[in-house]
Protein backbone atom coordinates (compact mmCIF):
# COMPACT_ATOMS: atom_id res chain seq x y z
CA UNK A 1 0.00 0.00 0.00
CA UNK A 2 1.21 3.45 -0.82
CA UNK A 3 4.02 2.26 -3.14
CA UNK A 4 4.17 3.33 -6.77
CA UNK A 5 3.64 0.85 -9.60
CA UNK A 6 7.33 0.94 -10.42
CA UNK A 7 8.25 0.02 -6.84
CA UNK A 8 5.72 -2.78 -6.86
CA UNK A 9 7.07 -4.26 -10.08
CA UNK A 10 10.73 -3.75 -9.14
CA UNK A 11 11.08 -3.80 -5.34
CA UNK A 12 14.88 -3.54 -5.45
CA UNK A 13 15.06 -0.59 -7.86
CA UNK A 14 14.74 3.06 -6.94
CA UNK A 15 11.94 4.93 -8.66
CA UNK A 16 12.87 6.31 -12.07
CA UNK A 17 11.65 9.73 -10.97
CA UNK A 18 14.07 9.66 -8.06
CA UNK A 19 16.88 8.59 -10.39
CA UNK A 20 16.28 11.59 -12.59
CA UNK A 21 16.33 13.86 -9.54
CA UNK A 22 19.60 12.34 -8.36
CA UNK A 23 21.06 12.83 -11.85
CA UNK A 24 20.05 16.49 -11.88
CA UNK A 25 21.60 16.94 -8.43
CA UNK A 26 24.87 15.42 -9.60
CA UNK A 27 24.89 17.66 -12.68
CA UNK A 28 24.34 20.76 -10.54
CA UNK A 29 27.20 19.75 -8.27
CA UNK A 30 29.40 19.18 -11.32
CA UNK A 31 28.41 22.62 -12.67
CA UNK A 32 29.49 24.27 -9.42
CA UNK A 33 32.81 22.43 -9.40
CA UNK A 34 33.58 23.43 -13.00
CA UNK A 35 32.66 27.08 -12.41
CA UNK A 36 34.66 27.17 -9.17
CA UNK A 37 37.74 25.78 -10.92
CA UNK A 38 37.31 28.30 -13.75
CA UNK A 39 36.88 31.27 -11.41
CA UNK A 40 39.95 30.35 -9.32
CA UNK A 41 42.18 30.51 -12.39
CA UNK A 42 40.37 33.54 -13.81
CA UNK A 43 40.57 35.46 -10.54
CA UNK A 44 44.24 34.67 -10.04
CA UNK A 45 45.14 36.02 -13.46
CA UNK A 46 42.91 39.11 -13.14
CA UNK A 47 44.67 39.95 -9.87
CA UNK A 48 48.18 39.27 -11.14
CA UNK A 49 48.07 40.58 -14.71
CA UNK A 50 47.33 44.25 -13.84
CA UNK A 51 50.43 44.29 -11.64
CA UNK A 52 52.50 43.20 -14.63
CA UNK A 53 50.87 45.92 -16.75
CA UNK A 54 51.68 48.52 -14.07
CA UNK A 55 55.32 47.46 -13.83
CA UNK A 56 55.70 47.47 -17.61
CA UNK A 57 54.11 50.91 -17.95
CA UNK A 58 56.27 52.38 -15.18
CA UNK A 59 59.46 51.00 -16.72
CA UNK A 60 58.47 52.48 -20.08
CA UNK A 61 57.67 55.94 -18.68
CA UNK A 62 60.04 56.27 -15.71
CA UNK A 63 62.26 58.83 -17.48
CA UNK A 64 59.25 61.02 -18.25
CA UNK A 65 58.11 60.93 -14.62
CA UNK A 66 61.58 61.91 -13.43
CA UNK A 67 61.76 64.81 -15.90
CA UNK A 68 58.40 66.07 -14.64
CA UNK A 69 59.61 65.72 -11.02
CA UNK A 70 56.58 63.67 -10.03
CA UNK A 71 56.45 62.35 -6.50
CA UNK A 72 55.98 58.70 -5.57
CA UNK A 73 52.54 59.40 -4.11
CA UNK A 74 51.25 61.06 -7.29
CA UNK A 75 52.51 58.23 -9.50
CA UNK A 76 51.12 55.54 -7.19
CA UNK A 77 47.69 57.21 -7.04
CA UNK A 78 47.67 57.64 -10.83
CA UNK A 79 48.15 53.91 -11.32
CA UNK A 80 45.36 53.19 -8.86
CA UNK A 81 43.10 55.22 -11.15
CA UNK A 82 44.40 53.28 -14.16
CA UNK A 83 43.64 49.88 -12.60
CA UNK A 84 40.16 49.59 -14.21
CA UNK A 85 41.81 49.85 -17.63
CA UNK A 86 44.42 47.20 -16.82
CA UNK A 87 41.78 44.89 -15.33
CA UNK A 88 39.58 45.25 -18.42
CA UNK A 89 42.57 44.36 -20.61
CA UNK A 90 43.14 41.19 -18.62
CA UNK A 91 39.55 39.87 -18.83
CA UNK A 92 39.74 38.18 -22.28
CA UNK A 93 43.20 36.70 -21.60
CA UNK A 94 42.13 35.50 -18.16
CA UNK A 95 39.00 33.92 -19.64
CA UNK A 96 41.07 32.10 -22.25
CA UNK A 97 43.60 30.78 -19.74
CA UNK A 98 40.90 29.74 -17.29
CA UNK A 99 38.80 27.83 -19.82
CA UNK A 100 41.81 26.11 -21.39
CA UNK A 101 43.29 24.94 -18.09
CA UNK A 102 39.88 23.92 -16.73
CA UNK A 103 38.76 21.91 -19.78
CA UNK A 104 42.19 20.51 -20.62
CA UNK A 105 42.65 19.29 -17.05
CA UNK A 106 39.26 17.56 -17.21
CA UNK A 107 40.25 15.98 -20.52
CA UNK A 108 43.64 14.67 -19.38
CA UNK A 109 42.13 13.23 -16.19
CA UNK A 110 39.37 11.54 -18.26
CA UNK A 111 36.66 13.49 -16.45
CA UNK A 112 35.14 14.51 -19.79
CA UNK A 113 35.02 10.85 -20.83
CA UNK A 114 33.42 9.89 -17.52
CA UNK A 115 30.78 12.60 -17.92
CA UNK A 116 29.97 11.37 -21.42
CA UNK A 117 29.65 7.82 -20.10
CA UNK A 118 27.18 9.15 -17.54
CA UNK A 119 25.03 10.70 -20.26
CA UNK A 120 26.36 14.27 -20.04
CA UNK A 121 27.45 15.67 -23.40
CA UNK A 122 30.49 17.90 -23.77
CA UNK A 123 28.25 20.82 -24.74
CA UNK A 124 26.24 20.41 -21.53
CA UNK A 125 29.41 19.95 -19.52
CA UNK A 126 30.90 23.31 -20.54
CA UNK A 127 27.57 25.21 -20.65
CA UNK A 128 28.17 26.73 -17.17
CA UNK A 129 31.40 28.26 -18.49
CA UNK A 130 29.46 30.00 -21.26
CA UNK A 131 26.96 31.38 -18.75
CA UNK A 132 29.84 32.55 -16.56
CA UNK A 133 31.45 34.17 -19.60
CA UNK A 134 28.24 36.09 -20.33
CA UNK A 135 28.15 37.39 -16.75
CA UNK A 136 31.82 38.39 -16.91
CA UNK A 137 31.09 40.25 -20.15
CA UNK A 138 28.52 42.35 -18.28
CA UNK A 139 31.13 43.11 -15.62
CA UNK A 140 33.61 44.10 -18.34
CA UNK A 141 31.04 46.45 -19.86
CA UNK A 142 30.64 48.14 -16.49
CA UNK A 143 34.41 48.48 -16.16
CA UNK A 144 34.59 50.08 -19.60
CA UNK A 145 32.55 53.02 -18.25
CA UNK A 146 34.94 53.48 -15.31
CA UNK A 147 38.06 53.44 -17.48
CA UNK A 148 37.64 56.95 -19.01
CA UNK A 149 37.10 58.56 -15.60
CA UNK A 150 40.19 56.87 -14.17
CA UNK A 151 42.30 57.71 -17.21
CA UNK A 152 41.36 61.39 -16.98
CA UNK A 153 42.35 61.61 -13.32
CA UNK A 154 45.54 59.66 -13.94
CA UNK A 155 46.48 62.00 -16.78
CA UNK A 156 46.06 65.00 -14.51
CA UNK A 157 48.26 63.44 -11.83
CA UNK A 158 50.92 62.42 -14.35
CA UNK A 159 50.67 65.80 -16.14
CA UNK A 160 49.90 64.14 -19.45
CA UNK A 161 47.40 66.93 -20.10
CA UNK A 162 47.68 70.62 -19.35
CA UNK A 163 46.14 71.62 -16.05
CA UNK A 164 43.03 73.75 -16.16
CA UNK A 165 43.88 77.30 -17.21
CA UNK A 166 42.35 80.53 -15.96
CA UNK A 167 42.18 82.09 -19.40
CA UNK A 168 42.02 81.20 -23.09
CA UNK A 169 42.59 83.18 -26.29
CA UNK A 170 41.45 82.88 -29.90
CA UNK A 171 39.32 79.78 -29.47
CA UNK A 172 36.25 78.24 -31.06
CA UNK A 173 33.82 76.14 -29.02
CA UNK A 174 30.89 74.14 -30.39
CA UNK A 175 28.01 73.37 -28.07
CA UNK A 176 25.94 70.20 -28.07
CA UNK A 177 23.23 72.15 -29.93
CA UNK A 178 25.62 72.88 -32.77
CA UNK A 179 26.23 76.54 -31.88
CA UNK A 180 29.72 77.82 -32.72
CA UNK A 181 31.14 80.29 -30.16
CA UNK A 182 34.43 82.10 -30.76
CA UNK A 183 36.14 84.82 -28.74
CA UNK A 184 39.36 86.78 -28.71
CA UNK A 185 39.90 86.16 -25.00
CA UNK A 186 38.13 84.54 -22.05
CA UNK A 187 39.11 85.12 -18.42
CA UNK A 188 37.61 82.67 -15.92
CA UNK A 189 38.22 84.72 -12.78
CA UNK A 190 36.19 87.68 -14.08
CA UNK A 191 33.82 85.69 -16.29
CA UNK A 192 34.41 88.00 -19.27
CA UNK A 193 34.82 87.32 -23.01
CA UNK A 194 35.91 89.89 -25.58
CA UNK A 195 35.14 90.16 -29.32
CA UNK A 196 32.55 87.41 -29.28
CA UNK A 197 31.09 85.82 -32.42
CA UNK A 198 28.25 83.29 -32.25
CA UNK A 199 26.84 81.31 -35.18
CA UNK A 200 23.46 79.65 -34.59
CA UNK A 201 22.09 77.36 -37.35
CA UNK A 202 18.42 77.42 -38.39
CA UNK A 203 16.00 75.82 -35.96
CA UNK A 204 14.32 72.46 -36.51
CA UNK A 205 11.01 74.24 -37.23
CA UNK A 206 12.48 76.40 -39.97
CA UNK A 207 13.48 79.37 -37.82
CA UNK A 208 16.10 81.85 -39.03
CA UNK A 209 19.81 81.34 -38.69
CA UNK A 210 21.46 83.86 -36.35
CA UNK A 211 24.84 85.55 -36.61
CA UNK A 212 25.78 87.52 -33.49
CA UNK A 213 28.77 89.79 -32.89
CA UNK A 214 29.36 91.47 -29.54
CA UNK A 215 32.11 93.64 -28.10
CA UNK A 216 32.04 91.61 -24.89
CA UNK A 217 30.08 89.06 -22.88
CA UNK A 218 29.87 88.51 -19.14
CA UNK A 219 28.88 85.42 -17.19
CA UNK A 220 25.93 85.74 -14.82
CA UNK A 221 25.31 82.75 -12.59
CA UNK A 222 21.55 83.28 -12.72
CA UNK A 223 21.12 84.34 -16.36
CA UNK A 224 24.04 82.69 -18.15
CA UNK A 225 26.01 84.65 -20.76
CA UNK A 226 24.92 88.27 -21.31
CA UNK A 227 26.19 89.86 -24.53
CA UNK A 228 27.03 93.57 -24.57
CA UNK A 229 27.18 96.16 -27.38
CA UNK A 230 26.71 94.11 -30.50
CA UNK A 231 24.69 93.22 -33.56
CA UNK A 232 22.45 90.26 -34.37
CA UNK A 233 21.71 89.31 -37.97
CA UNK A 234 18.68 87.11 -38.67
CA UNK A 235 18.79 85.08 -41.89
CA UNK A 236 15.40 83.43 -42.55
CA UNK A 237 15.02 80.57 -45.06
CA UNK A 238 13.03 82.94 -47.24
CA UNK A 239 12.96 86.72 -47.35
CA UNK A 240 15.49 89.42 -46.60
CA UNK A 241 17.98 89.21 -43.71
CA UNK A 242 17.50 91.69 -40.87
CA UNK A 243 20.09 93.22 -38.54
CA UNK A 244 19.52 94.57 -35.02
CA UNK A 245 21.79 96.47 -32.66
CA UNK A 246 21.69 95.77 -28.93
CA UNK A 247 23.41 97.15 -25.86
CA UNK A 248 22.67 94.10 -23.73
CA UNK A 249 21.26 90.76 -24.82
CA UNK A 250 20.62 87.61 -22.82
CA UNK A 251 21.06 84.68 -25.23
CA UNK A 252 18.86 81.80 -24.11
CA UNK A 253 20.47 78.39 -24.51
CA UNK A 254 24.07 79.53 -24.06
CA UNK A 255 24.73 78.36 -20.50
CA UNK A 256 28.22 76.82 -20.75
CA UNK A 257 30.20 77.89 -17.70
CA UNK A 258 33.55 79.69 -18.18
CA UNK A 259 35.42 76.81 -16.52
CA UNK A 260 34.19 74.43 -19.22
CA UNK A 261 35.15 76.78 -22.05
CA UNK A 262 38.82 76.82 -21.00
CA UNK A 263 39.14 73.09 -20.43
CA UNK A 264 41.37 71.19 -22.82
CA UNK A 265 39.37 68.80 -25.03
CA UNK A 266 39.34 65.25 -23.73
CA UNK A 267 41.04 62.48 -25.64
CA UNK A 268 38.90 59.64 -26.97
CA UNK A 269 40.23 57.38 -24.22
CA UNK A 270 38.89 59.81 -21.57
CA UNK A 271 35.31 59.90 -22.87
CA UNK A 272 32.48 57.61 -21.83
CA UNK A 273 30.35 55.92 -24.46
CA UNK A 274 27.60 58.57 -24.31
CA UNK A 275 30.18 61.38 -24.46
CA UNK A 276 31.83 59.76 -27.49
CA UNK A 277 28.46 59.62 -29.25
CA UNK A 278 27.85 63.33 -28.57
CA UNK A 279 31.35 64.29 -29.70
CA UNK A 280 30.99 62.22 -32.86
CA UNK A 281 27.71 63.98 -33.65
CA UNK A 282 29.35 67.41 -33.19
CA UNK A 283 32.19 66.42 -35.52
CA UNK A 284 29.70 65.11 -38.09
CA UNK A 285 27.71 68.38 -38.01
CA UNK A 286 30.95 70.30 -38.46
CA UNK A 287 31.75 68.32 -41.61
CA UNK A 288 34.52 66.24 -40.01
CA UNK A 289 35.06 62.48 -39.85
CA UNK A 290 33.77 60.94 -36.60
CA UNK A 291 35.09 57.45 -37.44
CA UNK A 292 38.00 57.48 -34.91
CA UNK A 293 35.57 58.23 -32.07
CA UNK A 294 33.02 55.66 -33.20
CA UNK A 295 35.79 53.07 -33.57
CA UNK A 296 36.97 53.76 -30.01
CA UNK A 297 33.44 53.27 -28.65
CA UNK A 298 32.76 50.08 -30.62
CA UNK A 299 36.14 48.58 -29.69
CA UNK A 300 35.35 49.00 -26.01
CA UNK A 301 32.18 46.98 -26.40
CA UNK A 302 33.99 44.42 -28.55
CA UNK A 303 36.77 43.91 -26.00
CA UNK A 304 34.19 43.39 -23.24
CA UNK A 305 32.33 40.82 -25.37
CA UNK A 306 35.63 39.14 -26.25
CA UNK A 307 35.61 37.46 -22.83
CA UNK A 308 32.61 35.33 -23.82
CA UNK A 309 33.82 34.83 -27.40
CA UNK A 310 37.25 33.65 -26.24
CA UNK A 311 35.66 31.17 -23.82
CA UNK A 312 33.50 29.77 -26.64
CA UNK A 313 36.63 29.45 -28.76
CA UNK A 314 38.90 28.00 -26.07
CA UNK A 315 36.63 25.30 -24.60
CA UNK A 316 36.55 22.96 -27.64
CA UNK A 317 40.16 23.79 -28.47
CA UNK A 318 41.33 22.63 -25.04
CA UNK A 319 39.72 19.21 -25.38
CA UNK A 320 41.09 18.51 -28.86
CA UNK A 321 44.21 16.83 -27.46
CA UNK A 322 44.98 14.86 -24.31
CA UNK A 323 48.72 15.27 -24.60
CA UNK A 324 50.76 17.78 -22.66
CA UNK A 325 50.08 19.52 -19.41
CA UNK A 326 50.54 23.10 -18.31
CA UNK A 327 52.91 23.81 -21.20
CA UNK A 328 50.25 22.71 -23.68
CA UNK A 329 47.64 24.98 -22.11
CA UNK A 330 49.98 27.95 -22.00
CA UNK A 331 50.98 27.35 -25.61
CA UNK A 332 47.37 27.32 -26.81
CA UNK A 333 46.54 30.43 -24.77
CA UNK A 334 49.60 32.32 -25.99
CA UNK A 335 49.02 31.45 -29.65
CA UNK A 336 45.32 32.35 -29.46
CA UNK A 337 46.06 35.64 -27.69
CA UNK A 338 48.65 36.66 -30.28
CA UNK A 339 46.27 35.73 -33.09
CA UNK A 340 43.41 37.73 -31.54
CA UNK A 341 45.57 40.80 -30.87
CA UNK A 342 46.93 40.68 -34.42
CA UNK A 343 43.39 40.55 -35.84
CA UNK A 344 42.32 43.34 -33.47
CA UNK A 345 45.20 45.61 -34.51
CA UNK A 346 44.79 44.96 -38.23
CA UNK A 347 41.04 45.53 -38.24
CA UNK A 348 41.47 48.65 -36.08
CA UNK A 349 44.02 50.05 -38.53
CA UNK A 350 41.64 49.31 -41.40
CA UNK A 351 38.89 51.14 -39.54
CA UNK A 352 41.07 54.20 -38.91
CA UNK A 353 42.06 54.27 -42.59
CA UNK A 354 38.42 54.13 -43.67
CA UNK A 355 38.72 50.74 -45.37
CA UNK A 356 36.17 49.31 -42.91
CA UNK A 357 33.30 50.94 -41.07
CA UNK A 358 33.98 51.45 -37.34
CA UNK A 359 31.46 48.78 -36.34
CA UNK A 360 32.88 46.15 -38.70
CA UNK A 361 36.47 46.99 -37.76
CA UNK A 362 35.71 46.65 -34.04
CA UNK A 363 33.70 43.43 -34.21
CA UNK A 364 35.53 41.56 -37.00
CA UNK A 365 38.03 39.77 -34.66
CA UNK A 366 35.17 38.63 -32.42
CA UNK A 367 33.22 37.41 -35.45
CA UNK A 368 36.21 35.39 -36.68
CA UNK A 369 36.87 33.78 -33.29
CA UNK A 370 33.15 33.16 -32.71
CA UNK A 371 32.92 31.39 -36.07
CA UNK A 372 35.99 29.34 -35.22
CA UNK A 373 34.53 28.45 -31.83
CA UNK A 374 31.23 27.31 -33.34
CA UNK A 375 33.06 25.13 -35.87
CA UNK A 376 35.22 23.57 -33.15
CA UNK A 377 32.19 22.97 -30.92
CA UNK A 378 30.38 21.26 -33.79
CA UNK A 379 33.35 18.95 -34.35
CA UNK A 380 33.69 17.88 -30.71
CA UNK A 381 32.40 14.38 -30.06
CA UNK A 382 29.53 14.66 -27.64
Amino acid sequence: MGRSNEEALHPGRAPHRGGRGLMRLRVRILDRLIVASFLRIFGGFVIGAPLLFVVGDIVENIDTYIDRQLGFGAVALAYVYKLPEFVSWSFPIAGLLAVIFTVHSMTTHREVMAAKAGGISFHRLVAPLFVTGALLTMVALGLSELVPVGNRRASLLLRDIELRRRWRTDFVYETEKGWAVSARRLTVTTGLMSEVVIEIPPGAEGGPARHIQARSARWDGAQGWVLEDGYMRLVPPEGEPRTFHFMEYRLRGLDVRPELLVQEPKDKEELRAAEIARQAEIIRRSGGDPSPYLLERDQRFAIAAATLVIILFGAPLATSSRRGGAAYGIGIALASTILYMLAFRLSGAAGEAGALTPWVAAWLPNALFLTGGIVLLARVRT
